[in-house]
């Protein structure tokens, strides 16, 4: 139930937030991986690349429901696919050797920069009215594919930020970032397939370190809730989702935190 439950909630924030809904996915599935007895080593890792498995349709069709109304920044999106795939790359050659603290700490802090952001920022607070030329958008398409695969998230968290803070609607940086979810998911998921094959200690039915069983209970529900997410996204006011994003990035973030204790 716990794993049905997470499903459900990840689909509708992959809609209303833009991102895959790994930031829910990745603490739920740590947790019940201790639950059920995972070796500590590999559980990390495991709820990481199990997330980026789920992630996959869950994007797929929140990005394709937020273009049919018109929302997705289709050129931003082309111009970051190259980038964001090659920090997909290298961050999955760093998953093959980083320790599952490592992870924790990594998800923990770029969760707390952005719920700060997100809370506490203001309309003011702009890197620039225009987003960067070619060159800034590859250096930051690079570090967003980087740090989401190894936070075992679609990259929304920090597409939302690096749009909002260029100028950008929150509602079109949402859209457009279910775009960049589907740029990271699908090799990043390829990617802990690869540093987690042949690994000792995975759970049944793993691919590397993706779990089957566990993708094929929670995608259907996040297929079916992600429509509601994006419905929700284009009803409720701007400042309403920031905040109520920022609440939930704080939460996890102190969650991951106090695992480092």
């Amino acid at each position: 139930m716990t794993l049905i439950g997470s499903g459900a909630i990840a689909g509708v924030l992959a809609g209303l937030f833009g991102i895959g809904g790994g930031a829910v996915l990745v603490p739920v599935l740590f947790q019940f991986q201790s639950l059920v007895g995972v070796d500590e080593a590999v559980r990390m890792h495991m709820a990481v690349g199990t997330s980026l498995g789920v992630i996959v349709p869950t994007s797929l069709r929140s990005v394709f429901a937020h273009y049919k109304r018109g929302a997705v920044d289709m050129e931003l999106l082309r111009s970051l696919a190259g980038p964001v795939v090659i920090g997909v790359i290298l961050g999955s050659l760093v998953a093959a050797w980083v320790p599952a603290d490592g992870l924790k700490g990594i998800f923990s802090g770029i969760a707390f920069l952005v719920a700060l952001k997100l809370l506490f920022g203001r309309k003011e607070w702009r890197l620039g009215a225009e987003l960067p030329g070619p060159v800034g958008r590859g250096a930051i398409g690079v570090i967003i594919g980087f740090l989401s695969v190894l936070m075992g998230i679609g990259g929304g968290v920090m597409n939302n930020t690096f749009m909002t803070l260029y100028g950008r609607p929150l509602r079109q940086a949402v859209a457009t970032s279910a775009g960049v979810g589907v740029l990271i998911s699908i090799p990043g998921m390829l990617g802990f397939v690869w540093a987690g094959w042949g690994a000792a200690d995975l759970p049944p039915l793993s691919l590397g370190f993706v779990n089957l069983l566990a993708v094929a209970m929670i995608i259907p529900l996040t297929l079916l809730c992600a429509p509601l997410g994006v419905r929700l996204a284009h009803v409720l006011p701007p400042r309403m989702l920031e905040v109520s994003f920022g609440l939930f990035m704080m939460i996890v973030a102190v969650r991951f935190a106090i695992g480092l204790l």
